[in-house]
């Protein structure tokens, strides 16, 4: 069975693949393992060794210690939160088009900020 923290890791790993616009194919081959290996990293299958985190966090650009936010304070409303935010991450990341891409952007800033003045 994997280790909570192991899962929280590869869920923050995931996350900012997405972000990012990467594949895991892409991550893999920064790595020089194979995307079945990160598969199993995002999954919290595999444990990251501490060599591997730091190789993963210069490629994502974020320090070591970022996969490791929010560990105490998990929820499942943030769980949920955060598969909604990939899905939309990853749609997102899959527009080509650069000003489409900002038109989307300045959209869900809008829609955001109107419903925070609604509540």
């Amino acid at each position: 069975m994997s280790h909570p923290v192991d899962v929280h890791v590869g869920k923050k790993l995931k996350h900012l693949r997405v972000l990012r616009g990467l594949t895991q194919t892409e991550v893999a081959q920064g790595l020089g393992i194979s995307f079945q290996q990160v598969q199993k990293y995002e999954l919290g299958r595999n444990r990251i060794s501490a060599s591997k985190l730091f190789e993963i966090s210069r490629i994502l650009g974020v320090p070591p210690s970022h996969f490791f936010d929010g560990l105490e304070a998990e929820d499942a409303d943030n769980e949920v939160l955060d598969q909604e935010a990939n899905k939309i991450a990853s749609m997102l990341t899959q527009i080509k088009d650069e000003r489409l891409r900002g038109q989307i952007r300045t959209f869900i800033s809008e829609l955001a900020s109107s419903g925070a003045r609604a509540n």
